[in-house]
């Protein structure tokens, strides 16, 4: 079921993208959206997983390199009824985790150095379950999707700026500016709603499968506290989404919450106090 509803958004966002390509251009415009989408989820669902993980100098680890670890997220992996899944360790002091990977069995799970060295062994195991929990649901596709769908939309938005198709079927010059202007801005709501929603799906996902909350609870707050003082250096936007907290908390302003991909720490730990009764 969580399988379809990942491809029911995949293909949502996709015609999404090929409607406001059709909107700009016309039919031309239709038809190079579709290619471009094509070739977008291609390379998102191949590929994304790789790329994420060569970016931030992830380095794989098993159970002689990382025992610790590795019995951590064997132990969740059997109580979840999930596969075993690569495990990689990234060399950044900011304390941080992500999953990846397009299905059950191509996932991986990541952890800094800096999350290993912070945190307690209990609070690492409710990290670990957050992101397993990610994994059970397809939550790294849904999420990679919509952040490349919705950068390729303010993408085509700048490009129709300059360039717009000759087509008849073409909207008036207001109503495509218009377009070019709420688009973008639609694509990145539905892109934070997604993200938002599906963390905090993941903290009670982990809740459940640690059977503590308050596991989860110290180490969101760990880490939103060593997250505010250094910031990641390979950090990118388009990833951030990945992470358990947002690797550019240390920079946001309050303002931008509104347009974060992450709900704040303070919701999630309530949220999480809520699970207790």
């Amino acid at each position: 079921m969580e399988q379809l509803k990942t491809y029911a958004l995949m293909i949502g966002l996709t015609l999404l993208f090929i409607w406001f390509g059709g909107m700009i251009a016309g039919k031309s415009g239709m038809i190079i959206a579709f290619l471009i989408a094509a070739g977008m989820n291609f390379y998102a669902y191949y590929y994304s997983d790789q790329h994420v993980l060569k970016h931030y100098h992830a380095i794989p680890v098993d159970a002689q390199s990382a025992p610790g670890l590795y019995k951590i997220v064997q132990r969740l992996t059997q109580r979840a009824g999930l596969p075993m899944p690569a495990l990689y360790i990234l060399p950044e002091d900011q304390p941080n985790a992500f999953a990846t990977g397009r299905d059950y069995e191509h996932a991986a799970v990541a952890v800094t150095e800096g999350l290993l060295n912070l945190l307690s062994e209990e609070e690492v195991e409710a990290v670990v379950a957050h992101e397993l929990s990610h994994i059970k649901h397809y939550d790294m596709l849904i999420g990679t999707v919509a952040a490349t769908i919705a950068g390729a939309i303010a993408m085509l938005a700048n490009f129709g700026m300059f360039f717009g198709g000759g087509d008849r079927d073409r909207p008036n010059p207001i109503v495509m500016i218009a377009l070019m202007i709420i688009m973008p801005m639609v694509a990145t709501i539905i892109q934070m709603t997604v993200s938002r929603n599906r963390e905090f799906m993941a903290d009670e996902g982990a809740a459940r499968m640690t059977g503590h909350p308050e596991w989860l609870q110290s180490a969101l707050i760990k880490l939103d506290n060593y997250a505010r003082q250094m910031t990641m250096p390979d950090a990118d936007p388009q990833t951030a989404h990945m992470f358990i907290i947002n690797p550019f908390t240390g920079k946001e302003f309050s303002m931008r919450e509104l347009f974060s991909t992450h709900p704040t720490t303070e919701a999630r730990v309530q949220k999480l106090e809520e699970l207790k009764y």
